[in-house]
């Protein structure tokens, strides 16, 4: 591949619902360029972008793919991005390397809720949008309707440049609205003539929308176009070029990937419309010396300033680090400057990447994408620069994982290799994260949904060989007592030689929630030696923390020493704990036991539409309403829900707002659990502890 400078690179990010075609559009444009002689295809797991076994086998993109097309004497990076919503931090990561984004929509499926997501997503990042409808040749297309559903949620400045020439069966080409030319399919080509009389309606009335978002663009044109005067076919391209790159029109491609018809045209719209890397706004970093903001352009003799945007971590060939430079010149065989770890790394071999495959080069200019192999400290939103004149670029927000789990090894001993793998998983992926609940014992793993974490187990498997299930996690429940009682405890034994006797008399009564526990020493007149106080107090927190009622810590509870006695040769520290164990247990259940449960704070933000629906789900989840309020069009539902009706509530909620709902929680505070639910729980819990 041949060296491109800013100018002559278009970076964009290619986005969409689940299962609209990205992937076999990116394959169609290899194709189509001259890079793939032949085209594979998603169902037959042969694509240049789909590589990894997890996508091949669900027949999904997992991670975003770097496809670079030349065209034109210009090179596209093409960044193609998963569409499921368990992945969208891909994208998050893809949106910060791009300078425009091609938003793929379904011909028969028309605009759906990650056709929305992704607007939102290119409208937060600034960046100029276009649409590719795809899949012209499916049944039930419908170029027209899905125009029109652009138009209405995204706004007229939403205009298609091309007009279909027969759908689903039917479809064998389309006409230029700008040049008014009608390209037909002949043989494998497209063969240019006039426009058919069966579209021309379709033709004049898709053209006058392209005339007036292009005449809006200047005073002039519009003059022309109120006068009714010509305006020419390139007046029509210079103004689009530029109305394009500000986001006054978004431009509406057509075709088919599979066949393929229109993606010639496509990467002509992309050439000619989207801004070159040199024409990209520039992206404002900060000097780490002095804090002082650097804007940096796609200069090669600038200070070097490239942004990790993704990293893919294998076991055997190691990490791969992949960036944008947005200024200066990234070299191999030398060193750059992690401005994040204030480290350097030392450079090895640079690559471009296609798929999987690695092209190897000596440097990256400004405005182009590459990869980097073995960095030591590098991980996803550094920036890179050099010591001596530092940039650093603003990091990644991606999105908090809402689903969590525990992973359990099938296997005993694999814990060592389970976290080491882990390790290598939370290099590449911000939106997982395991920890070990170090009150559980349980190691629990956060994603972004059911097939995320999925994903995870099968790669500790194929990658790291760790075979490990996913099961849900045990809620951190709590006892606790509501009366007041008080108990004798007494240990004495005598086996020969010296014995061992305590013994004690305990209080037990409640504290106020968040009291923790207190201790109170009220022995008068020796009856228990001061030496074993000390032991009496260590006995009750021991048994608070391994539990009575099913074997959750115990909080909330005064325990006050009055009373007991000892023996001069057989008393001792442990005779008193465990007098003071047995003292507790036996108190505990006289005085009013109840388990408590911990109670979130949820925070859901819904469209309005779905309101009734989450909040009819919040009910059966025991759930208490506290309030709604609007929010930029959304409603948002506060609420108490107890944890354990949680669980899988990032499934749920999808579930119900069909992806169009997030929410957020916290842990608020601890209740008692409902009897019924209780008696459940410690049933189970003590059946646990006696087959254990």
């Amino acid at each position: 591949m041949k060296r491109y400078q800013a100018p002559q690179i278009r970076n964009v990010v290619l986005t969409g619902h689940g299962g609209v075609g990205k992937t076999q559009l990116a394959e169609a444009m290899l194709y189509v360029s001259g890079a793939l002689s032949r085209m594979g295809k998603v169902d037959d797991g042969n694509t240049v972008s789909d590589w990894d076994p997890e996508e091949i086998k669900r027949r999904i993109s997992i991670g975003t793919s770097l496809i670079p097309c030349e065209w034109q004497d210009h090179k596209v990076n093409v960044l193609d991005t998963p569409g499921y919503f368990d992945f969208v931090g891909e994208v998050q990561g893809a949106l910060h390397a791009a300078d425009a984004m091609l938003c793929v929509v379904c011909a028969a499926s028309g605009v759906q809720v990650g056709t929305e997501k992704v607007w939102e997503m290119a409208s937060t990042h600034g960046l100029p949008r276009a649409f590719f409808v795809n899949r012209m040749d499916r049944e039930n297309a419908n170029f027209e309707r899905t125009v029109s559903q652009l138009r209405e949620m995204f706004g007229n400045n939403v205009v298609p440049l091309q007009v279909p020439i027969g759908q689903a069966d039917s479809f064998r080409g389309f006409v230029d609205l700008v040049s008014l030319q009608a390209y037909t399919r002949s043989g494998d080509k497209l063969a240019a003539g006039p426009v058919p009389e069966d579209v021309r309606g379709q033709v004049e009335a898709m053209r006058d929308w392209l005339m007036e978002a292009v005449a809006a663009t200047d005073d002039e044109l519009t003059l022309k176009y109120l006068e009714n005067e010509e305006i020419t076919a390139q007046e029509i391209r210079t103004a689009l070029a530029g109305a394009v790159r500000t986001g006054q029109v978004v431009p509406v491609w057509l075709g088919s990937s599979l066949i393929p018809i229109g993606v010639e045209a496509l990467l002509d719209g992309i050439v000619q419309l989207f801004p070159s890397a040199a024409d990209a706004p520039a992206r404002k970093a900060t000097d780490p010396r002095n804090g002082e903001e650097v804007a940096c352009t796609a200069d090669p003799g600038g200070p070097l300033a490239a942004l990790v945007f993704k990293t893919i971590s294998d076991p055997y060939v190691g990490r791969l680090t992949l960036f944008r430079v947005f200024s200066g010149t990234f070299r191999s065989d030398g060193n750059a400057y992690n401005v994040n770890k204030e480290k350097e790394e030392r450079v090895g071999q640079l690559f471009m990447l296609r798929g999987k495959e690695q092209i190897p080069v000596t440097e990256i200019s400004a405005g182009d994408i590459g990869a980097v192999s073995k960095l030591q400290v590098t991980t996803t939103g550094d920036t890179l620069s050099r010591k001596d004149r530092p940039v650093k670029l603003p990091g990644i927000e991606f999105e908090k994982p809402n689903l969590t789990l525990a992973l359990v090894p099938k296997s005993k001993g694999d814990e060592e290799k389970i976290g080491v793998a882990l390790a290598r998983l939370l290099e590449e992926d911000p939106t997982f994260t395991a920890e070990k609940n170090s009150e559980t014992g349980q190691l629990l793993v956060s994603g972004l949904g059911d097939v995320h974490l999925e994903v995870i187990t099968s790669r500790l498997q194929k990658k790291f060989g760790v075979e490990v299930e996913l099961v849900p996690p045990r809620v951190p429940y709590r006892e606790t007592i509501r009366g007041t009682v008080k108990v004798e405890g007494k240990h004495k034994k005598q086996t020969g030689g010296r014995g061992q006797y305590g013994h004690v008399w305990l209080e037990l009564s409640p504290l106020p929630p968040g009291g923790g526990f207190e201790f109170e020493d009220k022995i008068f007149g020796g009856a228990v030696p001061k030496q074993y106080i000390p032991a009496v107090e260590k006995g009750a927190r021991e048994t608070m923390e391994e539990g009575v009622l099913a074997g959750y810590p115990v909080v909330d509870v005064k325990v006050t020493l009055f009373d007991g006695s000892y023996h001069s040769v057989d008393s001792s520290e442990m005779a008193f704990k465990i007098a003071t164990s047995i003292a507790f247990k036996k108190g505990f259940m006289e005085a009013q036991p109840v388990l408590l449960e911990p109670i979130m704070l949820l925070e859901v933000v819904v469209p309005e539409r779905y309101m009734g629906d989450v909040i009819g789900d919040l009910n059966k989840k025991r759930g208490r309403i506290l309030g709604m309020d609007p929010d930029n069009g959304n409603q948002v539902i506060r609420a108490h829900v107890p944890l354990a009706e949680l669980t899988r509530y990032a499934v749920d909620l999808r579930s119900i707002t069909q992806g169009r709902g997030r929410f957020r929680m916290q842990m608020d505070h601890y209740e008692e659990v409902p009897e019924h639910i209780a008696q459940v729980i410690i049933a189970a819990a003590n059946a646990a502890r006696a087959s254990s």
